[in-house]
């Protein structure tokens, strides 16, 4: 039998057996030690403790700067990284750098594969099928939210022997950071968010009202940059209207997929990657122009879900509470047709996932009844504890970014509002990948301000 944690926090299990742990390699190289860490975990932490229940591995790396000694860094207290998504696997770091090299100077860092990614038990076309029906899948997905995110992390730190940690959450590893606070704040020393803070209640819908309005003003800005490219997206959208074009998976592209590169507007340190894509978008070939082998490769790295499908079969779910979520970005998208494929001048999109992305990606086709079920889902479990929430004693230190397209930025103030104790730094420097940008900064910051109180 494994030893039993006691978690008194409503939306957590009573009580959690510990996790099995496992450690199975260090390395060091340019500065840093590594040790990589596998723990075994419940699949369903609710599930009853009768010794059959399920069983699934997560993975995290633990990183260190190799100028703390073995011995000094055994005494070194732990940062959990938990990283945006949902389904993105932890950062893999070849050296130290940005935020990572601040927090290394006085933490062990420990970045998390969230359950489903990278090397915790995947979950994709290949493996979910497994499950059975597309109910089954269903099911099997309901425990891969934030919920069980966090039951995890309090397993992990169990098992790390640490007292309270300190988390640090980006984009919607700030969400599972409200969890946190929510349902285990004694596992919580202090609390960092960048660009992550949820809305605590309501439907999705007023989420994608905020960030709809948002993307278009981000759109607005990016063509008075690259006044040439809005030419270059429309000569591309007409192409892709009378000529048909295929990415390098097979799979066809078409006009909307072509306005997922909107993903690049939703950061300062990749928008300008967007019109260096464009630039190179067509070939003359003998038959006419087509689109460019180069261009073709790297849409299919934007538009793909192949690498993290989670990322579309959960993403409205990290908003439900109770009611069904309805493919909600696809329905308030009909409250503004100016995104609409046919629009004139059209317009790129943001992170919104829609139903047919599992008509369209190869990737998701498999998943395609599974991910209805899940927005026909009407009784989620609450991801947060507003009560406990306006009581917190938790230090807590967030950055909203001013102009942020994913996480809109007065929702962000209405949570943080709403958090006893929250210190709110908003800036319009940065976009939601402000760590990215400068994170050595916004660390430093932010743990600064969780520590002394005030801005």
């Amino acid at each position: 039998m494994y030893p039993q944690l006691p978690v008194a926090r409503a939306g957590l299990p009573a009580l959690l057996p510990a996790a099995g742990h496992e450690v199975r390699a260090r390395h060091e190289f340019r500065g840093m030690r590594t040790v990589e860490h596998y723990f075994t975990v419940p699949l369903d932490h609710w599930a009853p403790r009768d010794g059959s229940a399920e069983t699934i591995t997560v993975f995290a790396r633990e990183y260190v700067s190799a100028n703390h000694s073995e011995e000094a860094a055994e005494r070194l207290p732990w940062l959990l990284f938990l990283q945006g998504g949902p389904g993105g696997r932890g950062n893999r770091w070849g050296s130290l750098g940005g935020w990572s090299k601040a927090a290394a100077q006085d933490f062990r860092i420990l970045m998390l594969d969230q359950r489903g990614t990278g090397l915790s038990t995947p979950v994709d076309r290949n493996t979910l099928p497994r499950r059975g029906s597309a109910a089954d899948q269903a099911a099997y997905l309901e425990h891969f939210r934030a919920d069980s995110i966090v039951a995890d992390a309090e397993l992990i730190r169990a098992a790390l022997g640490s007292p309270a940690w300190t988390i640090y959450g980006q984009s919607y590893g700030g969400f599972c950071a409200l969890t946190y606070l929510s349902f285990a704040p004694e596992g919580v020393r202090e609390a960092l968010i960048t660009g992550g803070l949820a809305p605590l209640t309501g439907t999705p819908d007023r989420v994608y009202r905020a960030t709809f309005q948002r993307v278009a003003a981000r759109n607005a800005e990016y063509f008075g940059w690259y006044p040439e490219d809005r030419k270059a997206v429309e000569r591309i959208a007409a192409h892709l209207r009378s000529a048909p074009e295929v990415l390098p998976d097979g799979s066809p592209l078409t006009v909307e997929r072509f306005q997922m590169l909107g993903a690049f507007l939703g950061g300062n340190t990749r928008v300008d990657s967007l019109h260096n894509l464009l630039e190179d978008a067509f070939v003359e070939t003998a038959t006419g122009p087509r689109l460019s082998d180069p261009f073709l490769e790297q849409l299919q790295g934007v538009v793909s879900r192949r690498s993290n499908p989670l990322y579309a079969l959960m993403h409205e779910s990290i908003y439900g509470q109770g009611a069904a979520t309805g493919w909600s970005a696809w329905r308030v998208l009909q409250e503004y047709p100016e995104f609409r494929p046919d629009a004139d001048p059209l317009l790129l999109t943001g992170e919104m996932v829609y139903p047919w992305y599992f008509e369209q990606d190869p990737a998701l086709q498999p998943l395609r009844e599974a991910a209805g079920l899940l927005a026909a889902k009407d009784d989620w479990k609450p991801l947060y504890d507003p009560q406990r929430l306006a009581a917190n004693g938790v230090p807590v230190a967030a950055a909203v970014y001013t102009d942020d397209i994913y996480v809109d930025r007065d929702l962000s103030l209405e949570t943080a509002s709403a958090v006893r104790g929250l210190q709110v730094w908003e800036t319009a420097d940065f976009h939601h990948d402000g760590i990215a940008d400068d994170g050595e900064r916004i660390f430093g910051r932010l743990l600064g301000m969780a520590r002394s109180g005030s801005r």
